[in-house]
């Protein structure tokens, strides 16, 4: 064979290994990714439906299971995943295999009970409701942090927070231990402890006030209120706290427009016009406002308060029996007007 015959043959061959390798490196390192998005994978899902899930955020799916395979990658890590645009197939091999989910920002707010609270959470992670009540009310772990079942509720501070989509319901819940520490810092605690309170009553307290105004601006002075009474060993007599008795035995659903005396006798160690003190618990969860107004309240000599009629949304403060009774009855007066007999 001849000199120049021998070159030529090798120049095909290097020619064709070249437009091999040149091919190869397409499929493996070149953008494979049509449109940005968001994919989430369960703790169930094996990989046909990883792929199954990707195909319409890729161009070629053919390529990833190739590459895939070429890799080694066969074990499915659960998450969210981001796919952006000009990931090779490498890419997207490298991060579903090393797991490399991007978080989610949990959120939730002024759930009236530890059932709704799970709901809400369940809604935004992979972890159901149901596993998230049974870690939340785990004996071993209430005992251990001097909460029961319905106190539990105070460790939720009302915030957005970064979790991994799925995230376990232990390790949800002692992360939530763990904010809640660091929700009482120092500084917080202390204020607390001038007013004769733990984090937890001031919470319980707090919680009292989400539900008598929605007002942030006149938490304060509601707080300033219910201070005046225990400080004084007055009844708190809270109206919110006779609604969440009476929820606790006609459910969740009923509504209640207007606070009858004859509620005023329910048997319950929440009604706050039967009992000295705070109650047992919280009633309801408090936004963070609701918190600060006890740690911050304000200064006065307000002992009663009653709605206004004439503000909607806002309540008529006094000093004295008297000045309380006219308010009062003028409040009366419009709530039968108004046709609320209960």
């Amino acid at each position: 064979m001849g000199k120049k015959k021998i070159i030529a043959i090798a120049i095909v061959i290097l020619l064709f290994i070249g437009c091999v390798g040149i091919y190869y490196y397409q499929k493996i390192f070149s953008n494979n990714v049509q449109k940005s998005g968001f994919v989430f994978i369960n703790s169930t899902d094996d990989f046909p439906k990883l792929t199954k899930k990707l195909a319409p955020y890729i161009i070629d799916i053919n390529d990833f299971t190739w590459v895939s395979k070429l890799k080694k990658f066969t074990k499915i890590k659960s998450g969210k995943y981001s796919i952006q645009e000009n990931m090779s197939t490498n890419d997207l091999v490298n991060m579903f295999r090393g797991g490399l989910q991007t978080t989610v920002k949990l959120s939730f707010n002024n759930q009236d009970t530890l059932e709704k609270l799970a709901g809400r959470i369940a809604e935004q992670i992979e972890v159901d409701s149901i596993s998230l009540l049974t870690v939340f009310r785990d004996r071993k772990f209430l005992l251990e942090n001097n909460f029961d079942e319905k106190s539990i509720l105070c460790i939720f501070i009302p915030n957005s927070y970064e979790v991994y989509w799925n995230v376990s319901a232990e390790k949800l819940r002692d992360k939530m231990l763990l904010e809640f520490k660091t929700f009482w810092n120092n500084e917080r605690v202390a204020k607390a402890k001038k007013q004769n309170l733990t984090p937890n009553e001031v919470i319980t307290l707090a919680s009292i006030i989400q539900k008598e105004t929605a007002q942030k601006s006149e938490r304060p002075i509601v707080a300033g209120l219910y201070l005046n009474r225990l400080k004084n060993d007055w009844p708190l007599q809270a109206d919110p706290t006779i609604i969440y008795c009476i929820h606790q035995l006609k459910g969740q659903d009923y509504e209640v427009k207007r606070v009858l005396t004859v509620d005023l006798e329910i048997n319950s160690p929440y009604n706050t016009y039967k009992n000295l003190g705070l109650p047992p618990s919280l009633i309801s969860m408090p936004d963070v406002s609701a918190i600060e107004s006890v740690l911050n309240h304000e200064k006065h000599d307000y002992y009663y308060m009653c709605a206004s009629i004439d503000k909607i949304g806002f309540h008529e403060f006094a000093k004295s029996l008297p000045q309380h009774n006219k308010n009062a009855k003028k409040y009366r007066d419009w709530l039968n007007k108004q046709g609320i007999n209960k």
